[in-house]
């Protein structure tokens, strides 16, 4: 079953179950503003999810912590105990519940405290990057915790785990998240990724193993440099599962923003996934996972967004060459996105690893010959790092509407795929919304996700249409995309027009220097006879300026020239237009 079925069949339920937690919002108005009802509702669900889960064995929990500080056991040992004790990776010793909680209204501010003080590091990370204590506030001057607490406790926000399985929670806690970033309209985007740009990233990274996995199952790694709401890893868990249910997959992540990192290591808590793998911090700068290597990895990471925050620490990391994660060179301060993408490329399984990440344009062609820009792109074409480009619809993300793509990335190619790399133009492929989310005007539905795998797997020079729907791919050999930049001198010249040697060299004319972009695919001394020496006898190369760069001219690539409409095609659409003007003057006005 496709992905996109497979979110359809379980949305009823789920979103059923959503929106009556959602509808819990309805106490806050006023107090916070819409965008905002997240801050409560998703650290309250993961607070309840957790609390029904350790229900039964909480007692035994809270007696054993006693003995346990009574016996001075304190750190690791003391959590191991307690967690075996109450079954999950967490644990409450306080000894109140939410039950506990609204039968003593009086002291419900007081109480709750000493609640969540009573739960372990982990759940306290969580509740500490969701600023829940200044939210807590709010909610007590604003006269809300109560309130809020009595509909958590009632019968429709029931979530132990004999009700709700921790996959059908995971979609739950992901349905809340997805109304908590949709209310932010045009910021969704900051760090939710639509499920159906995910989908298609996840059949791309799975494509070439899916019949193996299929028969055999597998043991795998993944990883998020920039997790957001780590929905990427979690559709890539599903993906997996729907494949084969032999498949086991752990995931890996780190995110910069505090909110999200809560979001990201309680959803992981919630399905029962690796929570330790969800790191805070900043990926660039602070590197959680340096010597890790994985077999997927999955990002949107920021693109237009500038390095400055990180300059000291990435330019000390590019200095120690190929040991780091940034040894063929920096791009602009004004974009680190190519830094997100060599991250990941130090991080790929050596001879299998596989990664799709998205960028902006940029990454394409940005950076004269020798820049760092074009020598990251030389780093990963020429190391036949790069598997396919696909060129995404416009209006895909909630807040963007500009040309996006996916790049992925192996260290496994087929053998009928080395020395080349793949373009998909997809960006005609593509289904319109009936009410846009933000910028996000248009899905990838199952027929459009199709359409791009099948291009893709077909790995030809071919045009392949479904309906309205419409992808090319062309092939190209990696040094295609290279080029040699050129400094053409013109030479000193004596009364003959010969010209002038010192030492056997060449003189330049001052200020007369011009460059040439000579592919790599052409012999340079065969470029200038056809293209400059016709115009200029003198004409030489000055090898010692030569630079290699490289480009991807993806949009020059698919062109298409369409050829502008006759001028009597033009002057009968002016006609037609102006009878219609008339017919409907008279409509208006009558013969007035």
């Amino acid at each position: 079953m496709s992905m996109n079925k497979l979110q359809q069949q379980t949305n009823a339920n789920i979103q059923a179950k959503a929106n009556l937690i959602w509808e819990i919002a309805t106490h806050l108005v006023g107090l916070f503003k819409p965008h905002e009802y997240g801050k409560v509702i998703l650290p309250m669900t993961v607070l309840k999810r957790f609390d029904d889960a350790l229900r039964p064995t909480k007692a035994s929990v809270v007696e054993m912590a006693e003995k346990l500080d009574a016996q001075h056991v304190e750190g690791a040992a003391r959590d191991g105990i307690l967690c075996r004790i109450s079954g999950f990776d967490f644990y409450n010793t306080s000894n109140y519940d939410f039950a506990k909680l609204i039968a003593d209204p009086d002291n419900v501010e007081i109480n709750f405290e000493a609640y969540l003080q009573g739960f372990s590091s982990n759940i306290k990370d969580i509740i500490d990057n969701f600023d829940f204590a200044n939210t807590v506030k709010l909610m007590v001057k604003g006269g809300v915790l109560f309130v809020t607490l009595q509909e958590f406790n009632s019968a429709k926000a029931d979530m132990s785990p004999e009700k709700i399985t921790s996959a059908d929670m995971g979609y739950i806690f992901e349905e809340l998240i997805r109304k908590f970033s949709e209310s932010y309209d045009e910021q969704a985007g900051a760090h939710f990724t639509s499920r159906d740009i995910i989908y298609l990233m996840t059949e791309l990274l799975v494509a070439p193993e899916k019949t193996q996995i299929m028969e055999e199952g597998c043991t795998k790694t993944a990883y998020d440099m920039a997790m957001g709401t780590s929905q990427m890893l979690g559709c890539l868990t599903e993906r997996l599962h729907s494949i084969s249910e032999e498949a086991v997959l752990t995931c890996f992540g780190q995110e910069f923003n505090p909110e999200t990192y809560a979001i990201a290591k309680a959803d992981m808590l919630i399905k029962g996934g690796n929570a330790s793998g969800m790191k805070y911090g900043d990926t660039l700068s602070d590197d959680a996972f340096s010597g890790y290597e994985f077999d997927y990895i999955i990002s949107n990471p920021p693109f237009g967004i500038d390095w400055k925050r990180e300059k000291v620490q990435v330019e000390a990391e590019a200095k120690r060459g190929y040991d780091g994660r940034f040894g063929p060179g920096l791009p602009a301060i004004s974009d680190g996105q190519m830094l997100f993408l060599l991250n990941g490329v130090k991080k790929l399984k050596e001879g299998s690893g596989r990664m799709a990440i998205i960028q902006n344009g940029s990454s394409l062609f940005t950076g004269d010959a020798g820049s760092g820009a074009s020598e990251i792109r030389r780093f990963v074409i020429e190391g036949d790092l790069v598997d396919t480009i696909i060129q995404l619809p416009t209006d895909l993300f909630y807040n963007t509407g500009i040309t996006t793509y996916i790049w992925v990335l192996t260290k496994g190619k087929d053998v009928y795929r080395r020395g080349k790399v793949q373009l998909i133009d997809a960006s005609k492929c593509f289904v319109k919304r009936r009410k846009n989310i933000g910028s996000k005007r248009v899905d990838l539905d199952d027929v459009c996700i199709d359409l791009i795998l099948r291009a893709y797997e077909g790995f030809e020079n071919e045009i392949y249409k479904e309906d309205d729907l419409v992808v090319e791919s062309k092939v190209f050999e990696n040094s295609f995309f290279g080029f040699t930049k050129v400094t053409v001198e013109t030479a000193q010249a004596d009364k003959d027009g010969k010209p002038i040697l010192k030492k056997g060299k060449k003189q330049p004319v001052k200020g007369a220097s011009d460059t040439e972009i000579i592919p790599l695919s052409e012999d340079s001394e065969e470029y200038m006879k056809k293209n400059v020496l016709p115009y200029n006898p003198l004409a030489y190369i000055d090898p010692a300026k030569d630079k290699i760069g490289y480009e991807v001219p993806f949009t020059r690539l698919f062109y298409k020239f369409e050829a502008p409409a006759s001028s009597d095609s033009i002057f009968g659409e002016i006609k037609a237009l102006e009878a219609e003007e008339t017919i409907l003057m008279k409509e208006l006005f009558g013969n007035a």
